[in-house]
C-alpha cells in the first residue's frame, strides 16, 4: 500500500500556526515512507475563496519546503460529488429538510429543556411527498441530510486512540447547502476515496466530522483511511489561541524573520515527548517523526520560542548564504566577512544586522551615566583617530586604565556604554576594528 496524506486548506485566508501543524503531519507521514502528498484546495464556497489565497497557500508551502505530488481544487470536481450525492439519494440515505435556522435554534432550546441532547429530530422525514411539493413552492430548495445509521462508530486514532461516538447523539449532517453549496463533511469523504487517502491527520475538533464521514464512506461503499487527530494550539499561558491565529500567519512569521527550519523543526515536535531539536533539513523531520509520541492534551504554542532556534541558524551560516543581505546594507565588499563574523552571533534575525552595520558605519549615540562623565569624556580624549585594527581596543583602555586608575567592569562598561550605545554586544576588540568612524561625545 503507497501512503497518501493530503492538506486540504480552504483559500479563504492566510494560513497559520495551526493549518501548518496539519500540512506539516502529513507531509512528514507520505515522506517517511516513500508515499504521496496531496495539496487539496477547499475551494467550494465561490463567495469566500479567493485566487489571491490560493497562491498565498501555495507560496508559503513553497517557503517551507513542503512540496505536494500534486494539486487538486474541489472546484473541478463539482459533477463528482453531484453524482455521489445521487447515489446517496437512490440507497435512502439522503433525505431534504426546511426548517429555518430559527426553527432549529428553538427546537435546539426545547430539547435542552427537557434534558434531551440537542440533535436534529428528523422531522423532514415524516413529510409526505405532497408536503414536500409543498415546502418546495413555499421556502425553495431545501438542505441535503445524510441519514446516520444510529449506533456507535468506533476506529482506533492515531493519537488519541481507540474512540467511540454514539450516532444518535449526533444530528444528521447537512451536506448540501439549499444553494447547492457541497460542504467540506461530503466534498472531503467523496475526494478521500477516490485520491485513495489512506491517512488523515488533522485538529481534535474534527473528531465528530470523522464519526459522520466513517458512516458516510461506507454508505458509498468504501473503507476508511486512518485517522489520528491532533490536540489543539493554546497561547503561552494556556489561552485560547483561535483568536490570534490571524496574527501568527506563516507570512507574517517570515516577514518578521523567523526562518524555515526554525518553524518547522518547533512545529514537528511541538506537543509530542520528544524534545524540540533543530534539524537541518525536512527528510531530517521526516525521519524521526512519530505520531505516536503526541498526546490529546492541549499544546501551548509560544511564539517567542521560535526566535532563539531562528538565532542559531543564523550563527552556523555561511558568508555565501548572507552575502546579498549584508551586500543590499552597503557594507563594502572588503569588510564584508568580517562584518558576518563579528555580528552573527549577536542578531536575533536578519534585520538585525542594519543596526550593527548602522552602529559600524556611523557611529552610535553614547550612553554614559552621571557619575562616569568625566572618566568618559577623559577617556575619549585618549582614543586615537582611524583606522582602528585589532589591538586599538586593548591599547586604548591600557591607557585609560594607567591615567585614570579605573580597572576591570568598571573600566570596560563604562566605555561598551559609551562607543556603542549597548551594554551587550561582540567583542569590543572587533567592534573597533569594523568603525568607519571615530566615536565622539
Amino acid at each position: 500500500m503507497t501512503i497518501t496524506t493530503r492538506f486540504a486548506p480552504s483559500p479563504t485566508g492566510y494560513i497559520h500556526v495551526g493549518n501548518l501543524r496539519t500540512a506539516l503531519f502529513n507531509y512528514l507521514i507520505a515522506r517517511k515512507s516513500g508515499g504521496r502528498f496531496i495539496l487539496r484546495l477547499d475551494d467550494t464556497d465561490p463567495e469566500r475563496s479567493k485566487q489571491e489565497y490560493a497562491d498565498a497557500i501555495q507560496e508559503d508551502l513553497e517557503w517551507l519546503g513542503i512540496t505536494w505530488d500534486r494539486i487538486e481544487r474541489q472546484s473541478d470536481r463539482l459533477d463528482r460529488y453531484a453524482a455521489e450525492a445521487e447515489r446517496l439519494r437512490t440507497a435512502g440515505r439522503f433525505y431534504e429538510a426546511w426548517e429555518t435556522p430559527t426553527e432549529l435554534d428553538l427546537k435546539r432550546k426545547k430539547q435542552l429543556n427537557m434534558g434531551q441532547p440537542p440533535v436534529y429530530d428528523r422531522a423532514a422525514l415524516k413529510l409526505s411527498a405532497d408536503d414536500q411539493v409543498r415546502m418546495r413552492a413555499e421556502r425553495g430548495q431545501g438542505v441535503w441530510r445524510f441519514l446516520l445509521d444510529q449506533e456507535r462508530i468506533e476506529w482506533e486514532d492515531g493519537i488519541l486512540g481507540p474512540l467511540s461516538i454514539d450516532a444518535g447523539s449526533v444530528s444528521d449532517p447537512v451536506l448540501i447547502r439549499a444553494d447547492g453549496q457541497v460542504l467540506y463533511t461530503f466534498a472531503s469523504v467523496v475526494d478521500d476515496i477516490d485520491m485513495g487517502i489512506t491517512h488523515v491527520v488533522r485538529g481534535a475538533d474534527h473528531v465528530t466530522n470523522t464519526a459522520t464521514q466513517i458512516q458516510i464512506m461506507a454508505a458509498l461503499g468504501a473503507g476508511h483511511p486512518a485517522f489520528a487527530h491532533h490536540s489543539l494550539l493554546t497561547g503561552a499561558q494556556g489561552e485560547a489561541l483561535s483568536k490570534r491565529l490571524g496574527t501568527l500567519s506563516l507570512r507574517d512569521l517570515r516577514a518578521a524573520g523567523v526562518e524555515r527550519m526554525a518553524l518547522l523543526s518547533l512545529m514537528a515536535r511541538l506537543g509530542s515527548s520528544q524534545p524540540v531539536v533543530l534539524a537541518g533539513s525536512l527528510d531530517e523531520l521526516a525521519e524521526g517523526f512519530d505520531l505516536s509520541q503526541f498526546g490529546a492534551a492541549p499544546t501551548k504554542f509560544d511564539e517567542a520560542d521560535l526566535y532563539p532556534l531562528t538565532a542559531r541558524i543564523l550563527q552556523e551560516l555561511p558568508l555565501s548564504a548572507v552575502a546579498g543581505d549584508i551586500a543590499a546594507l552597503g557594507v563594502p565588499d572588503r569588510l564584508a566577512a568580517d562584518f558576518w563574523d563579528v555580528a552573527r552571533a549577536n542578531i536575533t534575525t536578519k534585520a538585525d544586522l542594519a543596526g550593527w552595520w548602522r552602529l559600524f558605519r556611523d557611529g552610535a549615540t553614547p550612553v554614559v551615566d552621571a557619575e562616569d562623565s568625566d572618566f568618559i569624556a577623559q577617556a575619549f580624549a585618549m582614543l586615537p583617530d582611524l583606522p582602528y585594527d585589532a589591538e586599538t581596543w586593548s591599547k586604548w583602555t591600557n591607557a585609560v586604565k594607567d591615567a585614570t586608575g579605573r580597572k576591570g567592569k568598571g573600566l570596560f562598561m563604562p566605555l561598551r556604554k559609551a562607543v556603542t550605545g549597548r551594554e551587550k554586544g561582540p567583542e569590543m576588540a572587533d567592534v573597533m576594528r569594523l568603525l568607519q568612524k571615530k566615536p565622539t561625545l
